[in-house]
């Protein structure tokens, strides 16, 4: 048997020739055995990773791999269609969606909105009588007491646009109703704002819908992740229970006053309709309230980008759509032919009995919800769990607690730790220690401070700093480490040109953020070991 011995970027590999069995290549001293192909291709990413940071250099190579979706060092036209947009400020035409016309003789879906008005004690601003706040600026939310319009009638046929594509038909499938467009490299989008652009295609039923509370809504956020995701819950022979999430936000203000942006955590809902869009069997949208705090507002104190801008956030208590019943013919035909209003004219209105739906396929709400937001926001693919039943999953697995303790929800659109969430915390070396060594949770600095007898809860406000503190945690409480969000991005963004690019066969490209984060959670679990030793 022969042996052949490389010497690789520093390591030796030792190639086990076999009679009739591929070659295995062996790290030497180990007995970790990798296929010969695996390798090659392997070697060849690495190399062409390699040329592309001799190329591009570390803060290169971190935004073209934000843009090359499918991690081939190469941009398609699709890949590379955001940077033409951002860069010549013109987008190609949608891609053509047939027209939704009202089908005089379709069915007609009629929902009806309600809304409690936001709590403006729950703000911030509002513990010192809004001090330096003008009347001007919260004059758009003073005066948004109700629904823009209360009820309101839909074609069925109008909420196609919530139906599958054709490659996702399968219970549990997600798929996006309108898509984000947002990444690294396109930021946000502007906040000098008054008048939404005018939606297209799919666009068109989102903005419908959301015009019922205001007449102002825009249904691409300015912040990552924009967009509309759907999901399917159950499935029959000829319907289907589809709930969705929706990130969107609604301008108040209007010229001469500066513009304030008021930004929902989330809508969500279910429609159950047909498979041909020809029924709908029920409709719900809303916006979450069970949290302390569901809503982000940020108001500019001037009329150009540049201008001082007021962050707060509070809560809302409604802001819902609920159809009336389910959709329904506007006339029907009786045994001779005869058209029949269904609405009954002068006389009793037409009764419609609806068969029941048995769902051949189904999951759970629960697990629906779980699957978009994972959707939305990769770093949930590791769990937070809720304060206390982290603590108490740590003690019975021996982990230890990575907690994210900050102003708004990390997982919605009210959140003061988006920064963290599109970086650090989705990068796949992150997520892989996360599930290895911790139990995971974010809390609001609101619910800690309510939770008045938890000494846990005591010893995370002690260091907590405004607006997102990072903590690494015993499962009795006693922090062992902990950093600021505003202190660590200083320091990622120091060390771009001196931090060496980190490759591995699987891992693929690390950049400086990730490295400072695992480094912190490393330091974490060194501490501890030097805490429980003492």
């Amino acid at each position: 048997m022969g042996l052949i011995l490389f010497y690789i970027f520093g390591k030796v590999l030792e190639i086990e020739h076999v009679p009739c069995v591929p070659p295995r290549i062996v790290f030497v001293g180990s007995n970790t055995f990798i296929p010969h192909s695996v390798f090659c291709f392997s070697l060849i990413v690495f190399l062409q990773q390699e040329v592309a940071l001799k190329a591009l250099g570390t803060e290169g190579l971190f935004l073209f791999s934000s843009l090359d979706t499918d991690h081939d060092l190469y941009l398609s036209p699709e890949e590379f269609k955001l940077v033409a947009e951002k860069l010549t400020g013109i987008s190609p035409p949608a891609d053509f969606e047939e027209e939704v016309t009202h089908d005089r003789n379709g069915e007609t879906l009629t929902l009806e909105a309600k809304m409690q008005p936001l709590q403006l004690d729950t703000m911030t601003k509002s513990k010192d009588g809004f001090l330096g706040v003008t009347h001007s600026s919260l004059s758009g939310l003073r005066s948004w007491q109700s629904p823009a319009v209360s009820s309101m009638s839909f074609s069925a046929s109008q909420f196609r646009a919530f139906l599958p594509p054709k490659n996702k038909g399968e219970v549990g499938d997600t798929w996006w109703v309108i898509q984000s467009e947002l990444n690294i490299f396109t930021g946000y989008l502007p906040n000098n704002r008054y008048h939404p652009p005018a939606p297209r295609g799919k666009e068109v039923l989102i903005h419908s819908l959301l015009s019922m509370f205001h007449p102002r809504p825009f249904i691409k956020s300015r912040f990552a992740p924009q967009g509309t995701v759907a999901c399917i819950r159950a499935a029959s022979d000829f319907y289907l229970d589809i709930v969705f999430r929706i990130h969107a936000e609604f301008q108040l203000n209007d010229v001469p006053d500066f513009p304030f942006w008021f930004t929902p955590g989330q809508f969500t809902g279910n429609i159950v309709l047909s498979r041909d869009s020809s029924h709908v069997r029920q409709f719900t949208l809303y916006v979450p309230n069970d949290r302390t705090l569901n809503v982000d507002m940020e108001w500019l104190y001037g009329a150009t980008e540049n201008s001082n801008m007021e962050v707060d956030i509070g809560y809302l208590p409604q802001m819902e759509l609920r159809a009336a019943g389910p959709s329904t013919p506007s006339f029907i035909q009786d045994e001779e032919g005869n058209i029949i209003d269904s609405r009954g004219g002068g006389s009793d209105p037409v009764q419609f009995v609806f068969e029941d739906i048995h769902w051949t396929s189904e999951i759970s709400r629960e697990e629906a919800a779980r699957r978009l937001e994972v959707t939305f926001y990769p770093f949930k693919k590791v769990s937070y769990l809720p304060f206390s039943e982290a603590f108490q999953q740590a003690q019975e697995e021996s982990k230890l607690v990575h907690s994210i303790l900050l102003w708004g929800a990390l997982d919605d659109q009210s959140c003061s730790g988006r920064t963290l969430r599109e970086t650090v915390l989705e990068s796949s070396p992150v997520l892989a220690l996360l599930n290895q060594s911790f139990v995971s949770s974010w809390s609001l600095v609101k619910e800690l401070e309510d939770m008045q007898v938890s000494e846990r809860a005591r010893l995370h406000l002690e260091k907590y700093n405004f607006p997102v503190e990072m903590m690494v945690a015993l499962p009795n409480g006693t922090i062992v480490h902990h950093i600021n969000a505003n202190y660590f991005l200083d320091q990622t963004s120091m060390k771009p040109e001196e931090e060496a690019a980190t490759f591995s066969f699987s891992g693929g490209f690390e950049d400086p953020s990730t490295a400072t984060y695992i480094n912190f959670l490393k330091e974490g679990l060194e501490k501890a070991k030097e805490h429980l030793a003492q």
